[in-house]
């Protein structure tokens, strides 16, 4: 895989920056997010424990049913992002 020339140069330069070289400096950083990833989804498995998406049908028969918190209101003719 080639890395578009703008993404290469900040790597490059942090990886100077470092005193390592650019390969180094990208190794560490795919493993930092593979950490992180692992890290989140092990968590969230946890969180989740023996829990079922039919678990969630209570909560989602309430969605809507409450006032929206000051802020949270939605223009008319507002486009999603």
């Amino acid at each position: 895989m080639k890395l578009p020339v703008s993404i290469k140069e900040a790597a490059a330069r942090l990886a100077k920056q470092d005193g390592v070289s650019l390969n180094q400096w990208i190794s560490v950083a795919v493993a930092q997010k593979i950490g992180a990833v692992e890290t989140a989804a092990d968590f969230l498995k946890q969180r989740a424990g023996a829990a079922k998406p039919s678990d969630m049908l209570p909560f989602l028969d309430r969605a809507g049913t409450e006032p929206l918190p000051p802020g949270d209101e939605i223009e008319a003719g507002a486009k999603p992002r």
